[in-house]
This record gives structure tokens, sequence and C-alpha cells, in this order.
């Protein structure tokens, strides 16, 4: 009897992953329209939003809710730590995020060790396998310095990254902006690198522009469709647009939503933002010179031009 209600049970969450499955791949479709880009790819799965948004900091869940629905996000990223997972008032955090409109990123923030950080991978896989969410296999690592920066340990990154890649996840990694440590990282195997804007939470947009566009060259060397999305550090719209502009493949945020004085507005602003930076990027700027080229012809002028 036991055996066969393991296997029911096991029926049920499989039956659950396809229909789940399906559903976002409706939503992809629809969205993938309403933006006029191309969908992109990370970790296996495909998205027509490249925008990946965090759960954490909203004032209240239904907030939360509301945020994450206007910024047409389909990637949410969620700390799995069993105190994160929960508010003051025992109400789950996942209670409030559709899971079958969502892929659930967890995360492993607050791990500062390897060994942390790959335990609470496994809490997350556990959690989400039970929903049959295709994030299940997935975790976002993050393995931190210190608590005053919040940048990444390396060689922690690293060692976690081994390890969960040996253990079936999809390892999304955060880490600075360095490109050696970046391509450290994907040779780990790392099925997409983060490099930071700027410190988590910091709102100073992309500090060092040229460093991210290392990292993007390194990473995508021998593999031009390798994702990279730019995580940490956004404090407004234009910070979004200036990462796509880049050539950065998405763009992942949550403070700078979260804290905003109307969450709800900041969110649609970041919609438009990775839009907009991403048609930018693909239409290819003009190139920057030192002095002015008119916009009409001096040919056929009527009036005076110095130095003629």
């Amino acid at each position: 009897m036991s055996r066969m209600r393991s296997a029911l049970a096991g029926e049920r969450v499989a039956a659950k992953k396809v229909l789940v499955s399906f559903v976002l791949e409706l939503h992809v479709n629809k969205a993938a329209e309403e933006y006029g880009v191309e969908c992109f790819s990370v970790a296996g799965r495909t998205f027509a939003s490249r925008l990946l948004v965090g759960t954490g900091k909203y004032k209240s869940m239904d907030l939360m809710k509301d945020a994450l629905g206007a910024s047409g996000c389909e990637v949410v990223t969620v700390a799995v730590r069993r105190e994160r997972l929960f508010n003051a008032e025992g109400k789950s955090l996942l209670e409030y995020v559709d899971t079958s409109r969502y892929t659930i990123l967890p995360n492993t923030a607050g791990c500062f060790t390897a060994e942390d950080a790959i335990r609470v991978a496994m809490l997350g896989r556990d959690i989400l396998e039970q929903l049959g969410n295709p994030g299940a296999s997935w975790v976002k690592l993050e393995v931190l310095g210190d608590t005053k920066t919040l940048l990444p340990d390396p060689v922690g990154t690293i060692e976690a990254t081994r390890a969960l890649v040996k253990e079936g996840f999809r390892v999304l990694a955060y880490t600075s902006d360095d490109p050696i440590t970046a391509a450290r990282i994907k040779d780990a195997g790392a099925a997409s690198v983060m490099p930071a804007g700027s410190p988590i939470g910091s709102g100073q947009g992309v500090l060092n522009r040229n460093n991210i566009v290392l990292c993007l060259e390194r990473l995508k060397q021998g593999d031009a469709s390798y994702p990279v999305i730019v995580d940490a550090g956004v404090g407004s719209a234009s910070d979004v647009s200036i990462a796509m502009e880049l050539g950065a493949d998405g763009v992942l945020l949550n403070t700078a939503v979260a804290h905003a004085k109307d969450p709800v507005m900041m969110a649609h602003a970041m919609r438009h933002a990775w839009i907009a930076g991403r048609r930018s990027y693909l239409a290819g700027r003009i190139p920057r010179k030192l002095y002015a080229t008119a916009s009409s012809p001096w040919e056929g002028t009527i009036s005076y031009i110095p130095g003629e």
C-alpha cells in the first residue's frame, strides 16, 4: 500500500510538472509577441522577458505580488532558507507567487561558505520538486565574502559551483565584474555567470562598464549564446537599459523595485527599460566622435559659414 501511495504521489508530481511547463510555454509565446525582441535561453529554458526579479524587502507580500506582475518577469528568485520563506505572521512567500506562471530560481542568499550554499541549494530543490516547478534543478549561487560589502567569495563560489554541478544543478552564479574570475566560474560548469553591476542593494548602477564588456567578451568566446546576466546594484530603470545596451542577456534586480517609493510603478519602468536597452543594442549605436557632425548638408546654404 505504501508503495502504491508513493507511486501515485510521484505520478501527481510528474503530471503537475507537465502542466506547469505547458502554461509557462504559452506565457512565453504571448510575451515574446508583446516585447518584439527575440527570446533568450538560460539553464535549458527559454523566456521572453529578460528581467529576473527578487522577492525580498517588500513592505507586504501583496505588494510584492503586484510588483512581480507589473515587471512582466518570468523568473522569480527566492531565498529558500525557512526563516525567509515565512513572514512574522507565518504566511509563506510561495502562497503569493504563482508557481504555474513563474519559474522559481532558489538562491543561497546569506551563505558565506561553499558548504552552507550547497546545503541551502539542496533544500530549495526539495521544496520546488514538491511543487512541480521547473526551477527545482536551478540555483542562483551566492557565496559571500563578508556582511559589509556583500561581494562574492570567488574561491567559495567556484568550489560550490563544481559540487552543485556534480549534483545535477543548473548553477547561475553571482560574481564580481572581474572577467578572469567569471571565466573560471564558467569553466567550473555554471549555466550562467552573473557579474555584479555594483554591490548588492547599493543602487549605484553599472559602475565599471568596461569590465562588464570584458566579462561578456570572455564568457561568450566560442559560444555567443552563453547567457550573461547583470546581477545587483540596479537603482533605476536607466541602469537596466545601460546593462542591456552593453550586450547583457538579462538583468536581475530586487531592491530597486522593492524599496522604490512606488514599487509597482518602478516595476513597470524596469519592464520598459530592458526592452529599450535590448532594442538599442540590437539596432547598434552610432560611434562616439570628438567633433560634431551636422545633420543637414552644408551645400546650398545661403548663410555665412565660418572657415569656408
